[in-house]
């Protein structure tokens, strides 16, 4: 099943959404910062899509993004200078979600925030980081993720970033479950 959105739909702008990040980073998460990823990063990248993700890459998967995609490769670190999220992208020529022709498509692979530091605005200020990158320096025209139906607080996240559900992906999962395909044009 495809759900298809009316053109004139209204989205908030990534620059909105970016600013409010800011914000919520100040009042929330204070001493809390959002920054690229390097390579030295990777390892710890890993270590929290282990403890925190039921669905895990090898080694060499976080490298390659990384290489190809850093421009959109962000992780936050606490105050203490401790890394406790990431989110990793990729940037992908396909058929268009809101045109329908091949557009530049930023792919959000993977979000987590370690559950110590959750409900501070991380999750979001990561999105914000991201989805501005895969505007701005990659040329993408819309982005997209997949999201377990049952990861309500994921989903209420991405709705407030203007992501709408485009379909059901079953048996996305390898335990059997199904994912919601979620997208929104940018900016």
């Amino acid at each position: 099943m495809i759900l298809w959105h009316k053109k004139e739909e209204k989205y908030p702008s990534i620059y909105e959404i970016f600013e409010e990040a800011v914000k919520k980073l100040e009042e929330k998460a204070n001493g809390y910062t959002i920054r690229n990823a390097t390579e030295k990063d990777l390892e710890v990248v890993r270590e929290i899509n282990l403890k925190t993700l039921p669905e895990n890459y090898p080694p060499y998967f976080f490298r390659d993004l990384w290489v190809k995609y850093n421009k959109a490769f962000y992780v936050a670190v606490s105050p203490d200078e401790k890394i406790v999220g990431y989110i990793m992208c990729r940037v992908e020529y396909k058929p268009g979600f809101f045109k329908h022709f091949l557009v530049k498509s930023g792919h959000v692979v993977s979000i987590a925030v370690l559950k110590e530091h959750r409900r501070k605005g991380l999750g979001y200020a990561l999105m914000a980081y991201a989805m501005k990158s895969l505007y701005e320096n990659y040329d993408c025209k819309e982005t997209y993720l997949e999201v377990r139906v049952t990861n309500k607080p994921a989903i209420t996240l991405y709705e407030k970033l203007g992501y709408k559900i485009i379909k059901v992906l079953h048996q996305y999962y390898l335990d059997g479950e199904d994912a919601y395909l979620m997208a929104r044009p940018l900016p």
